[in-house]
């Protein structure tokens, strides 16, 4: 039997239970197997591929270097740049692009000896909240194949949560990373803006992307985020603030911890199944001397209709470059320049990329710039105030991911506002640059089986340590982290 977490295979692979080889080859295996029916991936590793990286890994560990992340079979979303793969960004733009460098995070996990199966299926260029938008089909939720797995890093959430790689990377722009570890019943960390490198990213909204760690429990998040964490001389918005060792407290007991909770948030939940489960966390929390606390965000509810104007904005500027000219899809037998560069990018573009595009450059246009772009980001400034005031009075905050359990396929894809609402809970943390961590609660019946729900830990800038020892905390209480979806590797091998 292979581990289904990153600590209990570090340990396997310590004690000899298994070799490297036999580690990645079964992940391998399990990805390839799961693909017809989840599409997790868009492109797996070849076997050469494997066979470099496992080498690499097996000599660190020869040279009795500490052992990292040594041969761990880890998943990386398609918009981080990779030499030894294509870079699609889930997109008919980037098809075939193979980057000639690679990114810093994948780099730096690289570097401790970790193994790439593949790069995961996502939103077109991170845009949704679903995994709907790929050019390369849907993902499928493992704990429900006709339901969504969420977005925008879909197949990293749904490859973890089904046991196709023990962690996998990916972004969070406006929740990518919380809502579908929320949907997939995982653990998914934000870090504070900044504390990871950009660089190789292809960029969506430059002012709140961020990589990060999808996990089954808080204390594998803790090991990926200490080797992708840290200042880097390439990304001039990377953070110089020292990296903490995210393991030292991990076991710290949680008496005396002040809890907020935001009264705004669980006004706009309501009643239903999240707001039970978070309820029954708070009991549990308050016996082990957790003191809870109201307190107010009342900006809130601008939060979403602020990043739908920033972010589509910084979307315009950034996907400029994807002409048809330089690289990407470019259109047969253009007429002249402006028939190449509209039909390139008419082509290459799905419709999401395309509605964010106009709306962006809508928001960005002469006349309608300070009416628009520059009251969204004065809206940004004040949901950042209020959350700067509500830690001043706590040590964190406890709040809902998402509204629901994941919705079915097809149930929102017409209805553009109601699937940006999905973003309800985590959009107001990304806009002020907060670190957020998602991990699993409870579950909703729906569809005829039982779908995760998940509850979200917000903290103060670079206090990932306090979250990862609080998650890591609950999930010593619970095992809602450890079960296992029904569409999982076991059952489907």
């Amino acid at each position: 039997m292979f581990p289904d977490t990153i600590q209990s295979a570090l340990k396997g692979l310590r004690n000899g239970e298994f070799s490297i080889k036999e580690l990645v080859t079964e992940f391998a295996t399990r990805a390839r197997d799961a693909q017809p029916e989840l599409n997790a991936y868009i492109t797996i590793a070849t076997e050469d591929q494997l066979e470099q990286q496992t080498t690499y890994a097996r000599d660190l560990a020869l040279k009795d270097a500490p052992l990292d992340l040594a041969g761990i079979p880890l998943a990386i979303k398609d918009l981080f740049c990779t030499e030894l793969m294509p870079t699609t960004c889930g997109s008919k733009m980037l098809e075939n692009y193979v980057s000639p460098f690679e990114s810093t995070a994948s780099s730096r996990l690289l570097q401790t000896g970790a193994v790439f199966l593949g790069k995961t299926n996502m939103d077109e260029f991170a845009m949704g909240s679903s995994n709907e938008n790929s050019f390369f089909g849907p993902v499928r939720n493992p704990w429900h194949k006709e339901h969504v797995p969420g977005g925008s890093s879909g197949g990293s959430a749904a490859a973890v949560a089904a046991g196709l790689c023990l962690g996998a990377l990916g972004t969070d722009t406006g929740g990518s990373i919380r809502q579908p570890a929320a949907y997939c019943g995982i653990t998914g960390l934000k870090p504070t803006y900044g504390r990871t490198s950009r660089y190789g990213m292809v960029a969506y909204a430059s002012s709140l992307d961020q990589a990060g760690p999808m996990t089954r429990t808080a204390y594998d998040a803790a090991l990926m985020l200490t080797a992708i964490a840290g200042p880097d001389d390439r990304d001039s918005t990377s953070s110089a603030e020292p990296v903490a060792d995210y393991l030292k407290d991990i076991n710290k007991p949680l008496q005396g911890l002040r809890v907020g909770l935001p009264k705004e948030y669980f006004e706009a939940l309501g009643e239903g199944p999240v707001l039970n489960a978070i309820m029954e966390a708070k009991k549990a929390l308050e016996q082990q001397g957790v003191t809870f606390v109201d307190v107010s965000l009342p900006h809130s509810n601008l939060a979403l209709s602020a990043y739908y104007i920033i972010a589509p904005a910084e979307a315009s500027t950034n996907l400029s470059r994807f002409d048809g000219v330089r690289f990407g899809h470019r259109c047969n037998s253009a007429r002249d320049l402006a028939d190449l560069y509209a039909r390139s990018r008419s082509e290459g573009f799905g419709a999401e990329v395309q509605r964010r595009i106009l709306i962006g450059t809508f928001a960005l246009s002469a006349g309608y710039q300070d009416a628009f772009y520059k009251q969204a980001q004065r809206v940004r400034r004040l949901v950042k105030n209020d959350f700067i005031d509500a830690l001043d009075q706590v040590d964190l905050l406890l709040a809902p991911v998402t509204l629901g359990a994941a919705f079915r396929l097809g149930e929102k894809t017409d209805d553009p506002v109601s699937m940006y609402k999905e973003d309800l809970f985590t959009i107001p943390v990304s806009l002020a640059g907060l670190p957020a961590i998602s991990v699993p609660c409870g579950t909703a019946d729906a569809s005829g089986t039982s779908l995760p729900l998940g509850m979200q830990l917000i903290g103060n800038y670079f206090d990932e340590a306090r979250l990862l020892n609080v998650a890591h905390q609950w999930q010593q209480l619970t095992d809602w982290h450890s079960r296992t979806p029904p569409s999982s590797a076991r059952e489907m091998k």
